[in-house]
């Protein structure tokens, strides 16, 4: 069993190790409690993964506010997963919040594969047109009932316009490293073109490395629908900078078939991401944006290739 204590990414976060989460299991699930608990590395920011025995996880929340999800995933991941071409979680059991830990957490089915690397990949291009078939099913399938994005100005599948004031001050905080002309130029196209008018589509939210699986040089899942909602389809375009590049990136786009406004939207969207988060994240963890002036500096080439 391993002993490591994950580490505390916010002030609020609670204490999370693989001995509780054993201690859990033997309180709540008896028939699971002998297995053995190792923590997953590449957990996410909101929540701790803890692989169980070889068939099963567990998925604790970090914070108060990112409770909720194994609920979520009980009501909608059912639905969705029979209309999906890649294997989604597979929600099994609901923790309840005791003296051991505050909040509701999750028992899952465990799901093969690493993190998505792209030059670990047999074929990007074709990779990325798997992923876009997947991006594609989900936007059919119907969103009568579905969960919708908050007033959190970032939740994901949003008008771009709300963020304005963060953005233009980051850059200006910023403005010693960056051609501050051509980020606000890009910025600005990026509203010009307006919020999204159509019906609301089921959307991911959060196609980053972490949450798309894969194993010998395929995609094999897609996790973590904690920002999954009927939305703004352009939410989900934020892959092509996340996950590809150049033909890769372009053969997403054209497997989508999306029209120009959506894409500098999902542009727009994804340069926000990485600039409000670099003042902040600089001083506090430099490692999560340590890549960050080379994205950006990707991103405005694209918006300049387009001119």
């Amino acid at each position: 069993m391993s002993e490591l204590k994950v580490p505390k990414l916010h002030d609020d976060e609670v204490d999370i190790d693989a001995p509780l989460v054993t201690r859990l299991l033997s309180e709540q699930f008896p028939q699971w409690a002998d297995l053995p608990v190792q923590v997953v590395p590449s957990s996410g920011t909101d929540n701790v993964t803890f692989r169980v025995g070889t068939e099963l996880a567990a998925r604790l929340p970090r914070t108060p506010w990112a409770q909720g999800q194994v609920e979520k995933d009980l009501t909608w991941l059912p639905r969705l997963a029979p209309q999906l071409p890649l294997a989604v979680p597979q929600p099994l059991a609901v923790g309840s919040p005791s003296e051991q830990f505050p909040f509701t957490w999750g028992v899952y089915r465990w799901l093969e594969g690493t993190p998505f690397q792209l030059d670990q990949l047999a074929d990007p291009s074709a990779t990325a047109r798997e992923l876009a078939a997947f991006i594609h099913c989900l936007q059919q399938i119907d969103t009568t009932g579905a969960p919708v994005p908050t007033d959190d100005l970032f939740s994901r599948g949003t008008p771009l316009a709300p963020r304005d004031e963060l953005f233009r001050a980051a850059v200006e905080e910023m403005r010693d490293e960056f051609d501050t002309g051509l980020v606000l130029a890009a910025w600005e196209a990026s509203l010009a073109v307006g919020p999204w008018s159509g019906p609301p589509r089921w959307i991911h939210g959060d196609l980053m490395p972490g949450n798309v699986l894969m194993a010998d040089g395929r995609l094999t899942a897609v996790i973590d629908f904690a920002t999954a909602r009927a939305a703004d389809p352009a939410g989900d375009l934020l892959a092509a900078w996340y996950l590809f590049s150049g033909d890769s990136r372009q053969a997403f786009r054209d497997a989508l078939e999306i029209d120009e406004h959506a894409w500098v939207r999902a542009r727009g969207w994804t340069l926000s991401l990485k600039m409000i988060a670099l003042p902040y994240y600089r001083v506090r963890n430099p490692e999560a944006v340590r890549d960050s002036p080379r994205f950006i500096a990707e991103l405005l080439a694209d918006f300049a290739a387009d001119q």
